[in-house]
C-alpha cells in the first residue's frame, strides 16, 4: 500500500509540473507576447524609448512572479513594444480582488475590452458603448451580449480577434463581443495592460499575426 501511494504521489507531482510549464508556452501558430520571466517586449512609454531608469521605475508596480504578471493598481499602463494590425490574442487574467482592469488594442485606450466586476460582464468595450457619437448599432455591439466571468480570485481568458475595424471577444469560450465595428480605430497600433487603480493579474499571453497570412 505504502509504495501504491507513493506512486500515486510520483504521479500527481509530475502531472502539476507538467501544468506548470505549460504556462506562457505559445500553442502553434501564436508566439508568446509575455515569455515568463521578464518584461522583454513591454514599456510604459507607449512608442517611444525607455530608459532603464522609466523602467526600473514602473517594475516596483508590475512584477513578474513564477510566471504570472502581478500588478499593484500603483502605476502605469504597459504596453507592447511592437504594433500590431490584425491578430488573434489570448490573454489569461484574473482580479485577486474585486477590481477593473482592461486589454487596450490598436494602441488606443478608446479600443479597451474591459475587465471588471459588473454585472455587464468583461470584454466590453467601454470607449465605444459609452460614446454617444456613435450609432446605437455600434454601441449594442460593444455591449456584452452575457456575463461570462468567473469568480473574482479564479482565472479568466480572453480570445480577441481584430480585423480590420471589427472586433470578437470570447470570455472563456463564449462569444460576449461578436464582429462589432469600431469606427475609426487605427490600423494598427500597440497592445496594453491597463491600469485603473486595481490589482490585476496575467499570463499566457499569446498572439497569431493574422496580417502575415
Amino acid at each position: 500500500m505504502r509504495i501504491v501511494m507513493l506512486s500515486l504521489l510520483v504521479a500527481f507531482c509530475a502531472g502539476v509540473v507538467t501544468a506548470t510549464a505549460a504556462d506562457n508556452v505559445p500553442p502553434e501558430g501564436f508566439t508568446a507576447l509575455f515569455n515568463g520571466q521578464d518584461f522583454t517586449g513591454w514599456q510604459a512609454s507607449r512608442g517611444r524609448p525607455e530608459s532603464d531608469e522609466a523602467r526600473a521605475k514602473w517594475q516596483e508596480n508590475w512584477k513578474v512572479v513564477d510566471g504570472v504578471i502581478k500588478f499593484d493598481g500603483k502605476g502605469p499602463d504597459l504596453w507592447t513594444s511592437q504594433k500590431y494590425s490584425d491578430f488573434v490574442l489570448l490573454v489569461d487574467w484574473r482580479l485577486p480582488q474585486p477590481g477593473d482592469s482592461g486589454i487596450y488594442v490598436r494602441g488606443q485606450s478608446k479600443s479597451q475590452m474591459n475587465i471588471w466586476c459588473n454585472p455587464l460582464g468583461s470584454g466590453e468595450v467601454w470607449g465605444y458603448r459609452t460614446d454617444q457619437n456613435q450609432s446605437e448599432e455600434v454601441r449594442q455591439a460593444c455591449t456584452p451580449s452575457k456575463k461570462a466571468d468567473r469568480p473574482v480570485g479564479e482565472w479568466n481568458t480572453f480570445k480577441i480577434t481584430m480585423k480590420g475595424d471589427r472586433l470578437t471577444v470570447e470570455l472563456n469560450g463564449e462569444v460576449v463581443i461578436q464582429n462589432a465595428q469600431l469606427p475609426n480605430v487605427p490600423a494598427e497600433g500597440e497592445i496594453a495592460l491597463q491600469r485603473h487603480g486595481d490589482p490585476v493579474e496575467f499570463r499566457n499571453i499569446f498572439l497569431q499575426d493574422l496580417a502575415a497570412k
